[in-house]
């Protein structure tokens, strides 16, 4: 079996994928355009580890069997794959971890007002008259989850440990068994965290009971402006919204209107309808808005984790076993 990872690997990551498939042929090579990652692949192979999909991949590579991407989105590979019949993977589950942290983090920031009083440090004030009479604690409160995917299940975890109260949305959610990749001890597997479970058409009941929303939504034909101004203007009055999935998930101008007017209380962003965020966007100057650009899913082991499951899905591959977070072009995930 060749391998091709259109990223450098490291010893540890080599030797997990190694020990999956003994024997194979693994090729490895920093890759940053569609070019070079094409070139790479111009040999042939039969595994491809990437973030970026070859131009013309079905005649670089014509044999092919599986793609596993090293992203948790798909958005960025389905044209390119569409119509080739080339099964891929994404890497959902890995980013389990540092994106919940993220969410509890800046929801925590924000009840805390930190955003508030890292502006006063940085102009040398003492601002405890200005930020003690609206800190707050989100034990006993309500989260509301939009996409109950690995990343909701983990945010759903950890709010559950800080005594939140979890209701969950998901495109279907009579099935609440989780299916993809999910190590042991994290996220909620069997959907046994929520109390309340929503689908689509009961995501406004669910924002007006949620004092705190997380938004994890991938970014498919279905979800464009899923949480539109409808929805935002159903939102509990000074609740705080954290999108992690993709910025057209939102309606942006909704969300600046609400935030503006003090309908809803705060949001921490850290996906934009445009990216990077155009300076002369209004989001800069909202002081109630914690942004941070587009990295809620970054950590120094990204691509250790990326390998685990790469490689669990080699096993799986070479005793015909079936994939893990295989994507339905259909659905956009």
């Amino acid at each position: 079996m060749k391998i091709v990872a259109t990223v450098p690997l490291t010893d540890y990551q080599r030797s997990k994928i190694a020990a999956a498939v003994p024997g194979a042929d693994i090729v490895d090579r920093q890759c940053r355009s569609r070019e070079e990652a094409g070139a790479l692949v111009s040999g042939g192979c039969d595994v491809l580890l990437t973030f970026l999909i070859p131009n013309d991949l079905p005649k670089q590579a014509p044999a092919l069997r599986w793609i596993q991407l090293l992203s948790a989105g798909a958005d960025h590979a389905l044209p390119a794959l569409k119509g080739t019949g080339i099964p891929f993977t994404t890497s959902s589950g890995i980013h389990a971890t540092p994106i919940g942290e993220y969410t509890i983090a800046s929801m925590l920031a924000w009840a805390r007002r930190f955003h508030v009083t890292i502006r006063a440090q940085s102009r040398h004030e003492w601002s405890r008259r200005a930020v003690m009479n609206n800190l707050d604690v989100i034990r006993g409160k309500t989260i509301g989850i939009v996409g109950y995917g690995s990343i909701g299940r983990e945010t759903g975890r950890l709010a559950a440990a800080f005594g939140m109260r979890v209701l969950a949305l998901k495109r279907n959610p009579d099935e609440r068994r989780d299916p993809g990749w999910c190590p042991e001890g994290l996220g909620d597997p069997e959907g046994r965290i929520p109390e309340r479970w929503f689908g689509r058409e009961g995501c406004a009941e669910m924002l007006n009971q949620s004092d705190y929303v997380s938004v994890t939504l991938p970014n498919t034909a279905h979800t464009v402006k899923f949480v539109g101004a409808k929805e935002i203007a159903a939102m509990k009055p000074g609740s705080y919204i954290v999108n992690i999935g993709r910025g057209a998930v939102i309606d942006e101008q909704a969300l600046i209107e609400a935030l503006k007017t003090g309908k809803i209380g705060g949001a921490g962003l850290d996906v934009f309808e445009k990216e990077p965020l155009p300076a002369e966007s209004a989001l800069w100057d909202i002081e109630e808005a914690l942004l941070t650009p587009h990295v809620s899913g970054d950590f120094r082991a990204y691509t250790d984790l990326a390998c685990d499951l790469f490689a669990e899905n080699l096993r799986r591959l070479s005793s015909d076993r079936p994939l893990l977070n295989v994507v339905d072009p259909a659905q956009g995930y």
